[in-house]
Parts: structure tokens; C-alpha cells; sequence
């Protein structure tokens, strides 16, 4: 396998490449690159972030595989306080040229669709790899989407009145009437 390179953000490899020989890509994207991905995902700051992917031959395309380490500031969806998660993760993804003869087929109608299956292969459009892309997209799947701060519990608030379309109106009802 090649030396692994560190590589400027965002990172393109034509599918050509793939088939000369093996990829070995480092990513470190700097504070600026960070700051920018946070806002994209929707976090508060994300603190550190790397990423080595590993792009191989596969069928007449590439499998793009790797790993991500993050550590992400969030707001957590009960206390609504800043707190830091850090997130390691695997991913594989495939990827073909739209002419493949492999290419899942467009049909119209239901999809058949086996949850226990492998995904299907990812359909470029053209002849570059986004690589950079699958490992945001990877990121942002493992960010939870209602974060909590660890220890955090929500507690469901008592009513403290009649809660009713009508209670507004029953309030208004002087005191001296019986109807």
C-alpha cells in the first residue's frame, strides 16, 4: 500500500487513480475547516478531526474504507448545556461508474430493499471520488440527532391546571354564573 498522504480539504480522486494502485489518504482538517464542517453539521465547535481512508479496486470501481476520529461540542437536547462527545468510528463504502454494468437498476415501483444485505454501491457522477464528502457523511451519521449530556434526564413537567381547549374560556366565565 502507498505512504499515506496528508491531504489539503476537500479531497477528489479520479476512479483512474484507484486502478493504478492502492490510496492512502490522512485527513486533519485545520481550525478554519473545522469551524466550517461544525457549522454544516449543526455542532457548537468541533474540537479535533481526523480521518484515514483507504481506497482499493473494487468490481469496475473503488470501495473507499476507513476509520474517523472526532471530538464534537454539542448542545444537549435536555439541559440545552455545551458538552464534548467524542465519536470513533469504521465506515466502508462502495462506489461504480454510472456506464457499470453493475449499477443498481432505476425501476419504478416498491423497492425490495433487505435491511440484513450489504448496501448497494454508490453511483458516481461523474469520474471522481468525493472522498472528502463520504467522510462527513460518515461523521454525520454518527452524530446523534438529540443529543444528552451524559446524566442528563428529563423529567416531564406535573400540569399545573386544567389543560383544555376551554380552560382559557372557563377562566373568563364570571364567578356568579351557574351555567
Amino acid at each position: 500500500m502507498a505512504e499515506p498522504v496528508n491531504t489539503p480539504w476537500p479531497c477528489e480522486v479520479p476512479l483512474a487513480r484507484v486502478d493504478r494502485g492502492d490510496i492512502s489518504l490522512r485527513f486533519e482538517p485545520d481550525a478554519d475547516q473545522r469551524k466550517a464542517i461544525a457549522k454544516q453539521l449543526g455542532l457548537v465547535r468541533l474540537e479535533a478531526f481526523s480521518s484515514e481512508v483507504y481506497l482499493t479496486s473494487w468490481m469496475d470501481g473503488a470501495e473507499v474504507s476507513g476509520r474517523l476520529s472526532a471530538r464534537v461540542i454539542q448542545v444537549c437536547s435536555v439541559t440545552a448545556d455545551d458538552f464534548e462527545e467524542a465519536i470513533e468510528a469504521r465506515f466502508t463504502v462502495h462506489v461504480i461508474p454510472a456506464d457499470s454494468e453493475h449499477a443498481p437498476a432505476e425501476e419504478g415501483g416498491e423497492l425490495g430493499l433487505d435491511p440484513e444485505a450489504d448496501d448497494p454501491p454508490d453511483v458516481l457522477e461523474g469520474d471522481v471520488i468525493d472522498v472528502s464528502g463520504y467522510v462527513l457523511e460518515h461523521l454525520a451519521l454518527e452524530l446523534d440527532p438529540f443529543p444528552r449530556k451524559p446524566g442528563a434526564v428529563f423529567e416531564n413537567p406535573l400540569p399545573t391546571a386544567e389543560i383544555s381547549p376551554f380552560a382559557a374560556l372557563k377562566a373568563l366565565k364570571p364567578q356568579g354564573d351557574s351555567d
